[in-house]
């Protein structure tokens, strides 16, 4: 290889070099934003190395530049600040462990390789292959850490507060912290003669792909450990909230126990009421006659539950979500009835139910009054129980990593899907599953309980 060739070789090798990075940067923003928006990650990573290179920033100010920019373009490809600001610390983390644990191999290959005064071609030659071996390598190890990484973070969304964003951040800063430090010794030229740190420290070559490879794994393990605290305090917050929902069907039961306590009382003065109809019609007092008909009809009604399932704890939630459906104008139609048997525990059920059929109302309050409806029924197949609402909805349903529909509520985030993450664990119990599906405008929810002999 002449002199002319290998310039040549060396600035396409540049070039290849700074295309394959942004490749794969752009390849670990891939699970987490829209197709049409990794151009746009592509574009900006070659613009600033680019500048970079060109400027002759000092080493490690590409990574910070590069950062600024996307954080300053987070809007335009749709992802959270906080996301962009772990996804780019866990690159470069990623990045310098790599190149650390593949210089160490370089250079034991560089130096296991025989040295001869061959002629200057001969030498280009091998050292064009030396670096070429070298990119190849380290873009391999890289690879395998960013999927890794990606594949690791896609499995559970981690909801990032400022605290829990300094404590990931902290090892991945660290290493890159490193990685800096040990690049700038590798090699040094001191009065003219080329120093190079394993020459000097040959046991650094092991210490070193160590440490880079230490300050990797804890940055994985750092995910893996909030991650499992994420779900931790998921399981926190269904478990307070289903308690909360058992309190509230409780109260609704002892307020229906009331109420048929009463309609009994009712019953019981039937007489008296039926003497005095009789007394108000001898008397002709039919004015008066009408409004004490009224009232006693007013006071029966309110404490009736209009729609009977074969249980109070269901009577008392599908009661509720026809009256807020009568007054929200939604068309509510039922065909739910309890199972006879003892195999479901009625709280288990009044839990699936109450948290489908809020979600269901909250979905047909968007809709326009004339289209909304819900559609509920519950009935015994086998050795299994199907429960199934359909509702109308407006707009589109996107689902999240745990197949759950991810919420438009600002409000509180933390609270995202609590609600059918409670239907899926009550039907986990049952050694069932929780299907969702959409067709055009209509929601469906679909829970599959099989019977447990121990209840």
């Amino acid at each position: 290889m002449s002199e002319t060739e290998f310039r040549i070789f060396n600035g396409a090798f540049s070039i290849g070099a700074d295309l394959i990075y942004a490749a794969l940067f752009t390849a670990f923003f891939k699970s987490f934003i829209k197709r049409q928006k990794l151009l746009i990650v592509f574009s900006i990573y070659i613009l600033f190395e680019l500048i970079c290179n060109q400027a002759a920033l000092p080493q490690g100010s590409f990574g910070l530049i590069l950062m600024a920019m996307l954080l300053a373009v987070s809007k335009w490809i749709g992802l959270e600040k906080s996301l962009i600001f772990l996804l780019t610390l866990f690159y470069f983390n990623a990045r310098i462990s790599s190149g650390l644990l593949v210089q160490s191999l370089y250079f034991i290959i560089e130096h296991s390789l025989p040295f001869y005064l061959e002629p200057l071609e001969a030498v280009f030659f091998r050292t064009a292959f030396l670096i070429t071996l070298f990119l190849l390598s380290h873009v391999t190890t890289l690879a395998v850490m960013l999927f890794a990484l990606r594949r690791q973070m896609w499995k559970q969304k981690i909801i990032l507060h400022r605290r829990e964003l300094c404590y990931i951040s902290l090892v991945p800063t660290a290493g890159i912290l490193f990685g800096q430090m040990i690049s700038r010794l590798l090699v040094e030229f001191k009065d003219g003669v080329l120093l190079q740190l394993y020459e000097r420290h040959p046991t650094f070559l092991a210490i070193v792909p160590i440490l880079a490879l230490l300050f990797y794994a804890g940055a994985y393990l750092t995910i893996v450990f909030q991650q499992e605290m994420t779900a931790l305090r998921k399981k926190q917050t269904v478990h307070y909230v289903e308690y909360q929902q058992t309190q509230t069907i409780r109260a609704r039961i002892h307020e229906a126990e009331q109420f048929y306590t009463h309609i009994r009382q009712l019953k019981h003065d039937m007489r008296n009421h039926m003497t005095n109809i009789k007394v108000l019609a001898d008397h002709g007092e039919y004015a008066n006659l009408k409004d004490y008909i009224a009232r006693m009809n007013e006071s029966i009604s309110d404490f009736e539950l209009t729609l009977q399932t074969g249980n109070p704890i269901t009577d008392v939630i599908i009661n509720d979500t026809r009256r807020q459906s009568l007054d929200l104008d939604i068309r509510f139609q039922t065909d739910f009835h309890y199972p006879k048997q003892g195999f479901y525990d009625a709280f288990d059920m009044g839990i699936i139910l109450q948290n489908l059929l809020q979600n269901a109302i909250e979905a047909c309050e968007k809709v326009n009054d004339n289209e909304r409806f819900i559609e509920l029924t519950g009935k015994k197949m086998g050795r299994f129980f199907l429960i199934n609402v359909k509702n109308s909805f407006i707009g589109d349903v996107v689902f999240g990593q745990d197949g759950l529909p991810i919420t438009t509520k600002k409000e509180d985030i933390t609270m995202h899907g609590i609600g059918l993450y409670n239907v899926r664990w009550e039907a986990e119990k049952y050694m069932g599953e929780l299907e969702l599906k959409t067709d055009q405008q209509e929601f469906s929810a679909t829970v599959l309980l099989q019977e447990r002999s121990s209840l």
